[in-house]
């Protein structure tokens, strides 16, 4: 099963969204990926400012992290994924990284993955956006794939209306919406929504 979290903005807690289903649905036995994909000038290889780097000459990177380190991806074995890596393509050249991405998904099981730019490629079998009503900014890219989305991941703030503009209600206000806070990123009701896709067990019990 393929669980991809994504969100509509930088620094929103997909991260810890993430980390939390990894931790409160352990019967996926999941491993973990993050795809960060850098701008111009930056390295795909180091993720460092790179003067004489080119995209074409090494478009990703795919990192295994081997113990908790703090890092994002550290995170998710801290979580008790089984596995988890980092991948770290050009602005754009996330395509020629796919052969990689499915080998890593056919030997991994189980598989939670932070990326919005992941559901261009591929059909996951459960897309949860993460959705923050006091962070006014809707990324281009990540409107363009709200429709897609199985659930949202709602940031509990005390705000009951978007600070965002210019976003088609019916792309969002009919899908199931889990309510998470920090410092845990978690409920009960997004756990199990989860662990039903993951036996295959459907049900309208889900509040809209």
């Amino acid at each position: 099963m393929l669980v991809v979290v994504g969100g509509h903005t930088r620094n929103i807690g997909k991260t810890s969204v993430a980390a939390g289903l990894i931790r409160t649905v352990p019967e996926g036995k999941w491993s973990a990926m993050k795809i960060t994909q850098f701008g111009h000038g930056i390295c795909s290889a180091s993720g460092k400012a790179c003067g004489c780097c080119l995209a074409p000459d090494h478009p990703f990177e795919v990192a295994e992290e081997n113990a908790p380190n703090g890092s994002d991806s550290g995170r998710f074995l801290e979580a008790g994924a089984r596995k988890s890596y980092w991948l770290r393509t050009a602005m754009g050249q996330l395509g020629t990284a796919l052969p990689a991405i499915n080998r890593l998904l056919d030997e991994n099981g189980n598989f939670v993955v932070e990326s919005n730019s992941l559901v261009e490629y591929l059909r996951p079998d459960l897309y949860l956006m993460v959705l923050d009503f006091d962070k006014e900014d809707f990324k281009a890219s990540s409107l363009r794939f709200l429709d897609r989305a199985d659930a949202c991941v709602v940031i509990e703030n005390g705000r009951s209306a978007p600070l965002w503009r210019n976003v088609p209600l019916e792309l969002w206000k009919n899908k199931p919406k889990f309510e998470v806070a920090p410092p845990h990123y978690a409920a009960a009701t997004l756990s199990a929504f989860v662990a039903d896709r993951l036996t295959g067990t459907s049900s309208n019990a889900w509040a809209r």
